[in-house]
């Protein structure tokens, strides 16, 4: 079995087998390319287009950015990551559409053994045999995660969701709640109650006729 057919199997990995090497260095060459390049440029969604395994039409990462794989995440329609986001996909992400992040948001899809013998040891040459094992993050549609927030493998969350700032996620989210908190916990639904639409001046009401969804 090979090494990425071991990650996909729920298996005990090494990321330091070459196979696996040459698939990171590519997305960490991209994304080194992506963060040099000015955000106005029209060729920089291209850069990151080519090494994700799926992106919407409609897509921006204010970067910098840090995909580890970058060809185990899949993203929906209408994507939005602020700055610094860090994907550790080692484990395949799924996100779903009109998602948002804020700053400093984390998905950390791999992890290695507690016992620290299991986690980590030195061969005879005198090379060290790190020990991994992934599982998959699922984010739903319609969600914000607000910034510094850390989402650890095997989590999914569900459609319409809030992270509250600063979450620590390791457990899965139910549709339609505000979860916030480390550990992160819902915490209510969130309702019409919830509603800004008063905020919008008569002006800006056309604009916003997509986020209202109302008749103008």
């Amino acid at each position: 079995m090979k090494e990425e057919e071991k990650i996909f199997a729920g298996k005990m990995f090494d990321p330091r087998k070459q196979e696996l090497k040459d698939i990171k260095h590519k997305a960490h060459a991209a994304c080194q390319k992506y963060n040099m390049m000015d955000e106005f440029d029209s060729d920089r969604n291209e850069v990151i287009r080519d090494i994700l395994g799926k992106v919407g039409n409609v897509f921006y990462f204010q970067g910098p950015v840090q995909f580890n794989y970058g060809c185990h995440t899949f993203i929906g329609e209408n994507f939005f990551a602020n700055f610094n986001l860090t994907v550790m996909d080692d484990g395949k992400i799924f996100i779903g559409d009109n998602v948002c992040f804020g700053p400093n948001v984390s998905l950390m899809a791999t992890s290695h053994p507690l016992i620290a013998q299991e986690r980590m040891g030195l061969d005879e040459d005198g090379k060290t045999t790190m020990a991994e094992y992934a599982d998959e993050i699922h984010i739903g549609n319609n969600v914000w995660i607000a910034c510094n927030t850390v989402v650890i493998g095997g989590v999914h969350i569900g459609n319409n969701v809030v992270i509250g700032a600063g979450s620590v996620v390791t457990k899965d989210i139910p549709d339609n709640y505000l979860a916030f908190g480390n550990p992160c916990r819902p915490v209510r639904p969130i309702t019409e109650k919830d509603s800004k639409k008063e905020l919008i001046l008569p002006e800006d009401r056309e604009h916003f006729s997509y986020n209202l969804n109302c008749i103008i």
